[in-house]
């Protein structure tokens, strides 16, 4: 919990709170329906709260603000940027149902009243929203095309409504045909510690 603090020293005592109750949250959850490695659930302020958060060093949300985390495992990036923006209504959809069962469950636990959970695909999301955002699910191309028919036209963040995708290596050639459109943000320059070393934000504006 410290890392997020150092970070993010101005939060709310609300947010603290629920911030505190994820590590116990998903280690319950993740002895029943495993959704993050053994390993990783040791590091999950790190490796998984902080990570989702570094969007939230690119973007901050306007309130009233749509945004949808699509393959959104255990509830990464989505459930994390709800507990910080409050005002920010989320939708986390995955392919797999019971990793929403996992995504639900931790929510209700939080009392976040602003995200949900829906066992679905991106290609059969209906509605519109102004951001999509994502851990690396797919190749950045082909999440791009599945992705876009769901982005709203109309912006009123200080970013174009788009997608804010978090990858790590390098990924130049992946988005190379979407250069003009596209701004990288490394994670290093906002966090220091060694996991995020080559690890970005991409901003697409669609």
């Amino acid at each position: 919990m410290d890392i997020i603090l150092k970070y993010f020293p101005d939060l709310t005592e609300e947010q603290k709170r629920r911030f505190e109750m994820l590590e116990a949250l998903y280690a319950e959850w993740n002895e029943k329906i495993n959704v993050i490695s053994r390993k990783d659930v040791e590091h999950l302020y790190e490796k998984h709260v902080l990570h989702s958060l570094s969007i939230a060093k690119v973007m901050c949300f306007e309130p009233g603000t749509r945004v949808l985390d699509v393959g959104t495992g255990g509830g990464f990036p989505g459930v994390p940027l709800a507990i910080l923006f409050p005002e920010t209504e989320f939708l986390c959809v995955d392919a797999i149902g019971k990793k929403i069962t996992v995504v639900n469950g931790v929510c209700e636990a939080l009392g976040l009243t602003n995200i949900k959970g829906e066992h679905k695909r991106v290609q059969n999301v209906k509605e519109k929203f102004d951001f999509i955002v994502s851990r690396a699910v797919t190749a950045f191309p082909k999440f791009v095309a599945m992705s876009r028919p769901v982005v709203s036209k109309k912006s009123f963040n200080r970013l174009a409504n788009g997608i804010l995708y978090i990858k790590g290596g390098d990924f130049t050639e992946e988005i190379a045909t979407f250069a003009d459109k596209c701004s990288v943000y490394p994670i290093p320059e906002f966090f220091e510690e060694e996991f995020f070393e080559t690890k970005k934000v991409i901003h697409l504006e669609l």
